[in-house]
């Protein structure tokens, strides 16, 4: 039964999917993807601890991307997660709020970290579970790029998924749900490392509030940096939850800064 896999699973509750949507829709994503290249409205989040772009606008998705979003945030598909998670009231997000589509090229990485916790303009939404399905044909593993799951102690990663096309991984978004890409890749240029990325929440009275927290890994260097970059986060967050701040203000201030190390 894939809750119980999902909800026994190590480090913490998540569960890999193959074959997740069908394969001739992604075709198309990923031919759309091929045209937003240039377009306007991408978020390029370039920072000590991540180097991505992203673009979270549903007006401008081309049509099958946003169809394909819609559909994993459809009713139906909303109840198929709180019956895998065991987390009842799952809410959507039509904000899509740090999620949309990203894509990452040659040198892209992203430290290992727990996700914000709280909609930044929704206070009592407690962020609970993402959804990632890949679009990357023809991924070869000497790459990179593979997603580390690790414990929640950050002493190892347990567990590596390849990005591959049609695969979903879909996991908890707890405190201490540590995960990420951390190694810079090295797929050739003009390869992208692309994705689905959905985030569900559920209305808590009380929630646990914090910013994308970034993990420094055993052994590794410029810790003092992450924690920095750690501070700048926190800070943006809280304006961009009274102000509304945009995403690509965050991308130029935390740019700046790393620049600085």
């Amino acid at each position: 039964m894939l809750s119980k896999q999902y909800q026994e699973a190590d480090p913490y509750p998540h569960i890999v999917l193959e074959n997740f949507l069908n394969p001739a829709i992604l075709d198309e994503c990923i031919e759309e993807f091929n045209t937003l290249n240039k377009a306007d409205g991408w978020i390029n989040y370039v920072h000590f601890n991540e180097k991505k772009r992203g673009l979270n606008k549903l007006d401008q998705l081309p049509d099958t991307i946003r169809r394909t979003i819609n559909e994993l945030n459809s009713p139906e598909f909303l109840a198929f997660l709180s019956e895998l998670t065991g987390i009842k009231n799952l809410q959507k997000d039509d904000f899509l709020e740090g999620g949309g589509i990203h894509q990452s090229g040659r040198g892209g990485f992203l430290n290992i970290h727990a996700d914000f916790t709280v909609h930044p303009h929704h206070r009592n939404w407690q962020r609970r579970v993402n959804v990632l399905v890949y679009l990357n044909k023809d991924w070869e593993d000497e790459w990179g790029g593979q997603l580390e799951l690790w414990d929640r102690k950050m002493t190892a990663c347990e567990k590596k998924v390849s990005p591959i096309f049609n695969r979903c991984v879909i996991f908890n978004t707890d405190a201490d749900s540590y995960h990420g890409h951390p190694e810079p890749m090295t797929c050739p240029e003009g390869q992208f490392r692309r994705s689905i990325a959905l985030y569900y929440y559920s209305i808590e009275k009380n929630p646990f509030r914090r910013a994308t927290h970034y993990k420094a890994r055993p052994g590794q260097g410029n810790k003092l940096m992450v924690k920095l970059d750690n501070a700048m986060v926190a800070l943006y967050t809280e304006v961009k939850g009274w102000l509304g701040s945009n995403d690509k203000v965050v991308s130029s201030i935390l740019r700046f800064f790393s620049k600085k190390k």
